[in-house]
């Protein structure tokens, strides 16, 4: 093989692996929360982060579950997923009183899979992405 062949061959190897690199920091619900541990936050939205590739809302509250009490941060679905449900960026805002169902992080954090949100007024919505698992 020519120094100019082994050239290109390395260039093209080199732009093949730092353009599939974002895929590796995306991971599984498994990879991250804990099916077995469910998590019924009740509190009161103190953040809402509308981002890709997931988005991000905390809650101040307890759990029914542990008892354990802080911020919690949730992980939902990506925000083009959420907006086919109907659930808008204005759909969640600081302030609003609700009830999270999820699973806890597997690291022990006050992170956790924010699968399902009922609002003070008993609506519900599904902010689970849809590889993650929906809690019953």
């Amino acid at each position: 093989m020519s120094r100019w062949s082994f050239a290109i061959l390395s260039g093209a190897i080199f732009a093949l692996v730092v353009a599939t690199a974002p895929l590796l920091a995306h991971h599984s619900f498994a990879a991250e929360f804990d099916g077995k541990k469910p998590v019924k936050v009740q509190g009161v939205v103190r953040k809402v982060e509308w981002t890709n590739p997931h988005i991000w809302f905390y809650v101040e509250g307890k759990d029914e579950v542990s008892g354990r009490t802080g911020i919690w941060g949730f992980s939902g679905g990506a925000p083009g997923l959420l907006g086919r449900r109907g659930i808008r960026r204005d759909s969640m805002k600081p302030g609003d009183m609700v009830k999270v169902d999820g699973f806890i992080a597997k690291d022990g954090s006050l992170n956790a899979s924010g699968g399902k949100v009922t609002f003070a007024d008993g609506r519900n919505v599904f902010t689970a992405g849809a590889e993650d698992d929906i809690p019953k």
